[in-house]
C-alpha cells in the first residue's frame, strides 16, 4: 500500500474506534486508559499499572475493585507484548462496558499506528474513556485552493473545514483603454497585453508558491472571476504543472476579484467540494457494480466470498464501507473449553457457544481484531487497492445496506 493509502487507513481505523469508544460507558470509574507517546518507555507503564494495580485493592466496592483490577491485568498483559511504543505510540482502552440488558462486557482496544504520533502520556480509570489526544488527529486537515481574478485585480487563499483564509490581494498595473498621447494603437494594445501577461504571471506564481508546500493535503483548487480572465489564465499554462493537476474542471462566475470574491467563491463552489470527494468513490462503487451483473463477473461481495478471494489473490480493489463496525473476535466457553472466532459489533453481546450454547459469563474474550485491519491486511498480501467509501453518497449508502459495507473488484472471475 502507498503511504497515502495506509494514512487515510490508519484515519479510518482511528474514525471507527472513536465513534466505538465515545459510546462506551462503565459502571462507576472501571474503564482503563492509557496512552503512551513514542519517547515514553512501555515497561514504565507497565511498573506503573502494577502499582495501581496494588493501590485498586483498597476500592470499597467488590464489583469496582474486581473490574478496576481485571481491567488494570488486561493492560498489563496487553503492553507485555510490545518491545517499545512505535514511531507514533500506543494508546490503550480497556474494562467492562455496559451492553445490551444491562449486562457488562470486558472489551479493549488497542490503537497502536495512530495517523500521528502521541504527544504525552496518560492514565486514567473513569467511567468513560479518555479520547482528547485521539480526537484532535481526526481534525480535518483537507483543504481546497481558491483564486480570482480579472485583469485589474486578483486574490488568492485557501479554505480548510469552516475556516477561509485569503492569502493576498494583488492589483494590477494595467493601463486603461484610452490611448496615451504619441502612442500607436498597435504599439499601446502590445502593451496593455504585456501588463496583462506580466499580471497573470505575478498572480498566478504567488498563488502557487503558497499552495506548493501544501499541496499534499489540497484536494482541488478552485478558479473564479466575474469574466473570462479566469478561463483564459486556466488554457494558456500561467499555473504551475502541478498545481495545474488538481485545477477543477469547473470555474465560477463571482462578482469580485478580492477578499469578497474568494468568500462568494466558496459559496459558488461549495457542492463542487463535497462532489470531488465523493466522485472517486462513485466511480469505485458503480464499476463494482457494472461488473457484478456480467455473465462471468470479475466481482464479489460479503464477508466470507471476499475472504475466500483475498486468500486466493484474486481482489484487485476491495471496498470497505466507513460504516462497517465489526471486530473479529476470539472467544472461549469456559464451560466446555471450545474456542471459536465470530464477527460482532463491539457493543454487541458475545454469541452464546455453538457447542453448548453456554452464554453470558460463561464466555471470555480472548483477542478482537477489527474486521478493517485483518482484511486490509489481508489486501496488503495480495497486493489489493483498498478503498473506503463513505455512506454519504447514494452508491455508498448502496454498498452498506445491500453488499453488507464489503465488495471487491476481482482480477478474475472465481467460482
Amino acid at each position: 500500500m502507498s503511504e497515502e493509502a495506509e494514512q487515510a487507513t490508519r484515519r479510518l481505523k482511528l474514525k471507527l474506534a472513536l465513534e466505538d469508544l465515545r459510546e462506551m460507558k462503565g459502571s462507576g470509574t472501571e474503564l482503563v486508559t492509557v496512552v503512551i507517546p513514542p519517547d515514553r518507555q512501555v515497561s514504565d507503564a507497565r511498573q506503573m499499572l502494577q502499582n495501581e494495580h496494588g493501590q485498586a485493592a483498597n476500592i470499597k466496592s467488590k464489583s469496582t475493585k474486581k473490574n478496576v483490577q481485571a481491567a488494570i491485568e488486561s493492560a498489563i498483559s496487553l503492553l507485555s507484548k510490545y518491545r517499545d511504543a512505535g514511531e507514533r505510540g500506543i494508546a490503550l482502552f480497556t474494562g467492562a462496558i455496559i451492553v445490551g440488558n444491562n449486562k457488562t462486557r470486558h472489551t479493549t482496544v488497542v490503537v497502536d499506528d495512530p495517523p500521528q504520533e502521541l504527544i504525552s502520556f496518560r492514565y486514567r480509570c473513569d467511567s468513560r474513556f479518555e479520547l482528547t489526544q485521539l480526537e484532535d488527529m481526526l481534525v480535518d486537515k483537507k483543504s481546497y485552493g481558491l483564486f480570482v481574478i480579472d485583469r485589474s485585480e486578483a486574490a488568492y487563499g485557501i479554505a480548510s473545514g469552516k475556516r477561509i483564509h485569503v492569502q493576498e490581494h494583488l492589483v494590477s498595473n494595467i493601463m486603461g483603454k484610452h490611448r496615451q498621447g504619441g502612442q500607436s494603437a498597435q504599439r499601446f494594445e502590445r502593451l496593455i497585453e504585456e501588463a496583462a501577461h506580466n499580471f497573470f504571471k505575478r498572480a498566478t506564481e504567488h498563488a502557487c508558491s503558497y499552495w506548493l508546500p501544501e499541496l499534499e493535503n489540497i484536494q482541488a483548487i478552485i478558479i473564479g472571476g466575474p469574466g473570462a480572465t479566469k478561463d483564459f489564465v486556466v488554457k494558456n499554462d500561467y499555473f504551475h504543472h502541478e498545481i495545474t493537476k488538481k485545477i477543477a474542471g469547473t470555474t465560477f462566475d463571482v462578482g469580485y476579484s478580492n477578499e469578497s470574491g474568494v468568500r462568494e467563491l466558496v459559496d459558488n463552489a461549495g457542492g463542487l467540494m463535497g462532489e470531488i470527494e465523493l466522485d472517486a468513490e462513485r466511480q469505485a462503487v458503480t464499476e463494482f457494480l457494472e461488473e457484478l451483473v456480467k455473465t462471468h463477473p470479475k466481482a464479489t461481495y460479503g464477508e466470507m466470498m471476499i475472504r475466500q478471494a483475498l486468500e486466493q489473490g484474486a481482489v484487485a480493489k476491495l471496498l470497505i464501507s466507513e460504516g462497517l463496525k465489526k471486530n473479529v473476535v476470539e472467544i472461549k466457553c469456559q464451560s466446555c473449553a471450545n474456542q471459536w472466532t465470530a464477527s460482532i459489533g463491539r457493543m454487541d453481546v458475545l454469541p452464546p457457544c455453538p457447542s453448548c450454547k453456554s452464554d453470558g459469563d460463561s464466555l471470555k474474550e480472548l483477542s478482537s481484531v477489527s474486521l478493517i485491519d485483518e482484511l486490509s491486511i489481508m489486501a496488503a498480501k495480495g497486493r489489493a487497492e483498498v478503498r473506503f467509501i463513505s455512506v454519504d453518497s447514494e452508491e455508498g449508502a448502496q454498498l452498506k445496506s445491500g453488499f453488507g459495507g464489503l465488495a471487491a473488484v476481482l482480477r478474475y472471475p472465481i467460482m
